[in-house]
């Protein structure tokens, strides 16, 4: 339809459609206001569909001298259009970048905006409580690995071959019989003795992990903090003596610890500890039920730990306990569900205590 059009169109119309188009056309180019805007205007002058295409393709009908007159003032209609059309660009990517700047702009008479502070996790703050409160005692911190082998999760530590503690249904395997997660801190313990000759004392901290059903005072990965001494003449009055002032240390000045007899196959002879409740100071509440909190296993270590790590039973004593952070946290803070503390609710989190 436009080509029979451009057949019949003369050189005067040519001329008056080119004057009007590239009149009309500086003005949409000169309204636009975004890059989207500017391309429509584009098209709407310069397109394919458009009055001055509808021009270019009457040329071939003009006689050589129109043809000639006409195709300058298409190339000049062009060439001005092109041009406001790069220029009106340029003028929208300034105003865009000076948009941006403005966003970006700073008052700097402004007084600053302090940074929200973060917050140490409560299990953190527990474990770096009882750290260091056996570092004062002259402890020295050991850590170890989280995969270990049979040796030094079980055998060395005198759990027995038919211990529940050793199946499946108990521990988690990487590799079965061979390696399997520690299922205690205590393998730091053995890996200390097997490399270095008494006197020890350390305090080994790290994550455990255990076949355990998540539930309000179990996870199948939790944290622990195990102590163990080593020296010639240690007795159980020091593993009382030490226990004492831990739980000072931890949960105040008055408290009192009661050790009562309890099976552990590491230790020889072995306790169940608790601390007088630290709420109502052993009369009785809600937290503790009966004035006392138990709160970990103890005992001397077995002559046969010793030997399998090389140390004459005969010469050397010490003693060992170890505690679950999780089981301390959740009576410092009343928390009452263990999970709560691996949910990460931030409200929850903020309430402790700021990292400085």
């Amino acid at each position: 339809m436009l080509a029979r059009l451009g057949d019949l169109m003369d050189a005067n119309e040519a001329r008056a459609i080119l004057q009007e188009e590239r009149t009309r056309g500086l003005q949409l180019i000169a309204a636009a206001r975004a890059r989207d805007e500017l391309d429509a205007a584009k098209t709407a002058v310069l397109g394919r569909k458009t009055r001055f295409s509808e021009v270019q393709r009457a040329l071939g009908s003009f006689d050589h001298e129109e043809r000639k007159t006409i195709g300058s003032l298409v190339n000049e209609a062009r060439e001005a259009l092109q041009a406001a059309l790069d220029d009106r660009r340029a003028e929208l990517e300034v105003a865009d970048e000076s948009r941006l700047l403005e966003a970006d702009r700073v008052d700097v008479t402004l007084p600053g905006r302090r940074p929200r502070s973060g917050s140490l996790h409560p299990l953190a703050i527990v474990e770096h409580r009882i750290v260091e409160s056996f570092m004062r005692m002259g402890y020295q911190v050991v850590e170890g690995p989280q995969i270990e082998d049979d040796w030094h999760n079980f055998e060395a530590l005198n759990i027995p071959i038919d211990h529940p503690a050793r199946t499946m249904k108990d521990s988690l395997y990487v590799d079965v019989d061979a390696l399997l997660l520690r299922t205690e801190t205590s393998t730091a313990q053995i890996r200390t003795m097997e490399s270095q000759e008494p006197p020890i004392h350390i305090v080994c901290p790290g994550r455990v992990f255990r076949h355990e059903t998540p539930d309000a005072t179990h996870l199948p990965v939790f944290h622990q903090v195990e102590c163990l001494a080593v020296d010639e003449g240690i007795s159980f009055a020091d593993l009382k003596g030490t226990l004492e002032t831990f739980a000072r240390a931890m949960f105040g000045g008055d408290r009192r610890v009661r050790l009562n007899p309890d099976y552990f196959p590491f230790v020889e002879p072995g306790a169940q500890v608790a601390v007088s409740c630290f709420i109502c100071d052993g009369a009785g509440c809600r937290t503790c039920g009966n004035g006392w909190i138990e709160l970990l296993g103890a005992g001397m270590v077995h002559p046969k730990v010793l030997e399998n790590c090389g140390y004459d039973s005969e010469r050397y004593t010490g003693f060992a306990f170890g505690l679950g952070i999780e089981r301390v946290a959740m009576i410092q803070y009343g928390v009452p569900d263990m999970r709560i503390f691996t949910d990460g609710d931030v409200r929850f989190l903020e309430q402790f205590e700021s990292v400085a």
